[in-house]
Formats: structure tokens, sequence, C-alpha cells
């Protein structure tokens, strides 16, 4: 059996990965969508590890929850991006300052 520590080892890398992937990378805006769901996925997983650990579902049924609106925000997000792509034929974060009101 795996201990709890490596999972939340695992999980605090992922998350530190995609915190790294959001600061070093401010250009391109599917890049910083991917680090978004990154950083989802390993707030989950260490759910998934905690509720098997202490023997309590609640943290996997949470899980389930957080999924469904990390796949909205996804869906969501993407179609901004086609959006913007097709207004501005460019992807760059950079570039969206011409949006201010």
């Amino acid at each position: 059996m795996i201990p709890l520590s490596h999972y939340l080892i695992v999980g605090a890398l992922l998350f530190a990965i995609s915190v790294v992937g959001i600061f070093l990378n401010r250009k391109n805006l599917v890049i910083i969508l991917m680090a978004i769901e990154l950083l989802l996925l390993a707030a989950n997983m260490n759910f998934v590890a905690f509720s098997h650990y202490l023997g309590n579902l609640s943290g996997q049924v949470f899980v389930f929850f957080v999924l469904t609106v990390a796949a909205a925000e996804a869906a969501i997000g993407l179609a901004i991006l086609i959006v913007l792509f097709r207004t501005r034929r460019s992807i760059n974060v950079q570039d969206l300052d011409h949006l201010k009101g």
C-alpha cells in the first residue's frame, strides 16, 4: 500500500508545476488554461488521497463536482479563445489589453 505522503508529494509537485506554468508563461492563453486545469487536478488528487486515507467518501464526491466545474471552465475558456483568435488573429495575453473599456 502506498502511504499518504507519496500522494501528497505528487499533488504538491503538480500544483507547483502548474503555478510555475502560470507565472512563467504569460503569453499563450492555451498554456495558461492547461496550467489551471493541472492545478485543479492536483487539488483533486489530494482530495482523493485524503478521502481514501480517512475512509470517507465525501472527498471523492467533491472531486466529481470540481471536475464538472473544471470541464465547464475549459469549454467556456476555449470558446472565448476561439472568438478572440477569430477577431484578433492572436492568442497572446498581451494583445488582450485592447479589450479594456
